[in-house]
């Protein structure tokens, strides 16, 4: 508990065995989190199995994979059900230190924001922590022109360590988002969509061949998703285009 709001942590999870343990014990070595969520997406090793003798720990496995946003989105519904307050999305491989969720559950539960980002470029912590140079160029790119289309001043969009309000996810079509990593960039610019403000926290970040990450041709992929999720925002904005990603949730 945060000041009497529910902490709920959610863990979307894929082939996440060598790390998930450690990750875990992290979470709950804060002592605010009152509930974890495991939601894992048909990983092929032996996650399932791991998750389910954590304690404070609901798991929950889908029947194929739905990709990184379908297991988001199943994260997300599940944590407002189970009457989350202030939800936390932490990766199961331990690429973001959970040392932060104190922190960014206070900028929530404190009334000051309803979405806080752990970045990896606030501090220098990106290129220290082993991000490959090239998606460190693409991050820096892609940032630049989303900043430029959705008018705001974020260090970067691409981040999986994420925090939202209950009442932020309760009014976000989320369900409209891809079911794949391009998810992030969506919500994101939904959340802009609708004026609020996104708040960043510097976050340590560590590269590792346990961590989980996409290949060059999916990177390829998800850089296009985000250019056009910018442009579907701007001229949405424009009246020119009615994109389904901001649809009023009805």
């Amino acid at each position: 508990m945060y000041k009497n709001q529910k902490v709920v942590v959610v863990m979307p999870a894929y082939n996440a065995a060598m790390t998930l343990n450690r990750t875990h014990s992290e979470v709950l070595q804060q002592e605010i989190v009152d509930l974890v969520i495991v939601v894992d997406d048909g990983s092929s090793d032996i996650t399932v199995d791991i998750a389910r003798k954590l304690p404070q720990t609901i798991v929950y496995v889908h029947d194929k994979n739905r990709g990184y946003g379908g297991n988001q989105k199943t994260c997300y519904k599940l944590a407002l059900n189970h009457g989350a307050d202030i939800i936390i999305m932490v990766h199961p491989d331990y690429q973001y230190t959970p040392k932060l969720i104190p922190a960014m559950a206070s900028l929530i539960g404190n009334g000051l924001y309803h979405c806080v980002l752990g970045s990896r470029i606030l501090g220098g912590y990106a290129l220290k922590g082993g991000m490959p140079l090239w998606r460190y160029v693409a991050n820096r790119f892609l940032t630049l022109f989303s900043n430029l289309l959705f008018r705001a001043k974020l260090s970067e969009y691409h981040t999986g360590y994420r925090a939202y309000s209950r009442k932020l996810l309760e009014e976000l079509n989320f369900e409209n988002n891809s079911e794949d990593f391009i998810f992030d960039n969506q919500i994101l610019a939904q959340i802009l969509w609708d004026g609020f403000i996104i708040a960043e926290v510097s976050c340590p970040t560590r590269y590792s061949p346990e961590a989980s990450s996409i290949n060059f041709w999916r990177s390829v992929q998800y850089g296009v998703g985000c250019l056009a999720a910018g442009i579907q925002f701007r001229v949405t904005r424009f009246g020119l285009y009615n994109s389904r990603l901001f649809q009023t949730k009805k």
